[in-house]
């Protein structure tokens, strides 16, 4: 996640720089439920409107989080699926806060409702997530359900009502990259506290949808847009928390926007971006998935780490033989191509390494998705020679530098999902 409203207030308010944080445990995005009862065209968990065997039950749940909390891991971020589908989800976040946990809830927002809000506002949660992917007509084709846009909203009031701190995240793509002012006027229309902008990964069905990614321009554009309002709005004493996620190539990317504004701050914050790193999947982000299965992020359930129901999550995660995980934690990351040239891979990390995998078959490949030219990151070639954006390889896998660990069969069983056909492919999966 990168924080931009964070690094505005130091180039607005300088400070010394400090040294590099180092989080105690990782971030745990615990998708704790795949059903759910949309049908999202980017979800990354393929979920659907129906029960999956062999999720965690509560007991288990609870016997994880004790193990977590014993590892020093600061912060949950309960996912699904839709995570108010399952039953337990106010037990198990009570257990959370109890606990000394940051709870994050990442809903969709339609379940928010005057019959549960009071529970969600008992709850104490640290943050509400509300995934919002456009204004009214393009949300609802989005979510593949009309009203699904009111619906959110109407959550999101509830719980600015309640005082729950709640925010909007929206994944760009070309169908709403348009709608991106109007979008962030919602923020004033509903005090809304918090806007994360999601750059689209290639997992699930984002997989499927990539040929709609916004391209290296809106990317700018957008981004441009964001740095702006919130440095007008700080000005003006408004502190709203503006991120972005999914693209570490938005460091550097605001590092040339302080060199426009605020040059005289520049090196100061290229020491704050580097302090940072970029991209930490596998090292500050982790994810448990409903079966219990663990992996470096959200965006690699094809790789397995290991199960919490055989090994508790803290051996799992400590685990030094796993090649890809060496790779994670190597620094600087094995890349190679435009990214294992670039002056800024100490600041963005390699920027997401799905997205070269997804389409090449190589983890450590260049990021397709980075929207700054070799000129911008100091590569001396030619931008043709870029790797595509996606669709250069629609059918074509290439060989894996090391095998993709695969989750049981068992598991893959209990996840399998049936797809049928109607007028549209009836693809029956969802977002959290």
């Amino acid at each position: 996640m990168f924080r931009i409203t964070q690094y505005m207030k130091t180039l607005l308010e300088p400070s010394p720089v400090g040294p590099a944080r180092k989080p105690p445990g990782p971030v745990v995005i615990w998708n704790l439920i795949r059903r759910c009862n949309l049908t999202c065209k980017h979800c990354y968990s393929i979920s659907a409107d129906i029960d999956f065997k062999g999720e965690l039950s509560t007991e288990e749940v609870f016997t994880v989080m004790d193990d977590l909390k014993g590892f020093r891991v600061p912060v949950l971020i309960l996912s699904g699926g839709e995570p108010l589908l399952r039953p337990d989800i106010f037990e198990i976040s009570k257990r959370a806060k109890d606990m000394g946990f940051y709870v994050g809830l990442s809903s969709n927002g339609t379940l928010i409702t005057e019959e549960n809000i009071d529970q969600i506002a008992e709850v104490g949660y640290d943050y509400v997530g509300v995934s919002i992917d456009g204004l009214k007509a393009t949300h609802d084709v989005f979510r593949q359900r009309k009203g699904a846009f009111e619906e959110s909203m109407h959550g999101i009031q509830l719980c600015r009502e309640r005082g729950i701190k709640v925010g909007i995240r929206t994944t760009l793509t070309q169908d709403n990259a348009k709608e991106l002012p109007e979008l962030l006027n919602l923020m004033d229309e509903y005090d809304i506290d918090k806007f994360y902008l999601s750059h689209l990964n290639y997992a699930g069905r984002g997989n499927r949808n990539r040929k709609r990614d916004a391209f290296h321009q809106m990317t700018r554009d957008a981004l441009d847009l964001i740095f702006d309002r919130c440095w007008n709005e700080l000005k003006q004493g408004i502190h709203r928390e503006y991120v972005t996620g999914n693209n570490d190539a938005d460091g550097p990317f605001l590092m040339q926007w302080a060199e426009r504004n605020v040059p005289d701050q520049v090196d100061a914050l290229r020491q704050r971006l580097q302090n940072w790193g970029g991209n930490s999947s596998g090292v500050n982000i982790s994810n448990i998935d409903n079966l219990g299965n663990v992996h470096p992020d959200t965006f690699w359930w094809d790789y397995t780490l290991g199960n919490v129901r055989e090994k508790p999550f803290s051996e799992i995660w400590s685990n030094p033989q796993d090649d890809l995980m060496k790779g994670f934690r190597q620094t600087p990351r094995p890349v190679h191509g435009r990214c294992g040239s670039c002056k800024h891979l100490a600041i963005c990390g390699g920027n997401t390494r799905v997205r070269a995998y997804q389409l090449t078959g190589d983890p450590w490949a260049e990021d397709p998705a980075c929207y700054l030219s070799n000129e911008e990151i100091g590569v001396d070639s030619h931008e043709d020679d870029r790797l595509e954006m996606p669709n250069q390889y629609p059918n074509q896998r290439f060989s894996d530098p090391f095998p993709m660990k695969k989750s049981s069969e068992k598991s893959r069983e209990n996840n399998e999902i049936t797809r049928s056909k109607s007028k549209d492919e009836a693809i029956q999966y969802v977002n959290i």
